[in-house]
């Protein structure tokens, strides 16, 4: 897939999990930009949005699903960068027993670990 196609199919994703867990564009619509805003839904939202790409199962984050997913939508040049800064963030979740928590701040680590290559939707 190329970013703009991994961008549009995001766009679904992002249309199921903003209804469910009431937040606006305004508090999701720039995490992929860094703006990571410490408010239980958008925790959930994030979590929501692990979950529909299946990297969230029993409420725990399935990293080897997270990679799989990696391989599968991103475009190459991508792909390698994105990984290494998941494989890096690995440990985070284990902080948390909330899986909103853990998925948010698993997020914000790999945005930190590769800003220019990270994707959300």
């Amino acid at each position: 897939m190329t970013k703009q196609q991994l961008k549009n199919s995001g766009k679904l994703i992002k249309k199921t999990c903003m209804p469910k867990n009431d937040v606006t564009e305004d508090q999701v619509g720039e995490i992929d930009k860094g703006k990571f805003i410490e408010d239980r839904n958008v925790m959930c939202y994030i979590a929501c949005v692990y979950s529909m790409g299946q990297a969230v199962k029993n409420n725990k984050i399935v990293f080897d699903a997270m990679i799989k997913q990696v391989d599968m939508m991103f475009p190459p040049e991508m792909k390698e960068p994105y990984k290494a800064a998941i494989e890096k963030c690995k440990g985070v979740a284990k902080n948390y027993k909330d899986i909103c928590e853990a998925s948010y701040w698993t997020a914000k680590c790999i945005y930190e670990a590769d800003t220019e290559n990270f994707f959300f939707p």
